[in-house]
C-alpha cells in the first residue's frame, strides 16, 4: 500500500470515506464531507468496503491496521474487533470483553471515551455498539448496523 490520504464516496452510506495509510496499514479512517482534492481515489481498502457493503461480512477483517492509542483504549477497542457483524454490544458487556469492570463507572467512562476516540472507525467497528457513540457518525451507524441485520 502506497503512503497517502485516499477518499472514495459510497451512496450506500452516504458519506465519504477516507483512509490514512503508511507503512502498509491504515492508521486513520475519518468520514469529510466531499474528497479532498489532493486524495486518490482508488485503494484496494475501498474493494474490501465494497464487498463488505455487498454483503462479505468478513471482508474487512483483511485490513491491516496500526493502532496507536493509549493501553487501555488498546483494550477496549481490541476487544470491539471481536464482536462479530450482526451482533451487537452494550457498554458494560464491552468492558467486561475488555477485562474490565462492567459495574464500575470509571471503566465505563474508558469504554465511552475509547469509542468516541476510535481512530479507525467501520475497521474497528464502534457502530455494534448500541448504548454509545462511537467515531462513525450517527447515521452512518444506524445504516451499517442496518446493513449487518
Amino acid at each position: 500500500m502506497t503512503p497517502g490520504i485516499y477518499a472514495r464516496r459510497f451512496d450506500e452510506l452516504g458519506t465519504v470515506i477516507q483512509l490514512g495509510i503508511a507503512s502498509g496499514q491504515v492508521i486513520d479512517v475519518s468520514f469529510p464531507d466531499a474528497v479532498p482534492a489532493d486524495a486518490a481515489t482508488e485503494h484496494e481498502v475501498f474493494t474490501l468496503i465494497d464487498d463488505y457493503l455487498d454483503g462479505d461480512r468478513l471482508a474487512l477483517t483483511e485490513v491491516e491496521i496500526a493502532l496507536t492509542v493509549p493501553t487501555d483504549h488498546r483494550q477496549v477497542l481490541s476487544a470491539l474487533q471481536n464482536v462479530s457483524a450482526g451482533n451487537t454490544v452494550t457498554i458494560s458487556r464491552l468492558a467486561r470483553l475488555a477485562g474490565m469492570d462492567e459495574d464500575s463507572e470509571e471503566d465505563q467512562a474508558t469504554v465511552r471515551d475509547a469509542l468516541r476516540a476510535n481512530p479507525m472507525p467501520l475497521l474497528i467497528p464502534d457502530h455494534r455498539v448500541r448504548d454509545a457513540q462511537g467515531a462513525t457518525p450517527p447515521d452512518v451507524a444506524a445504516t451499517l448496523r442496518d446493513l449487518e441485520e
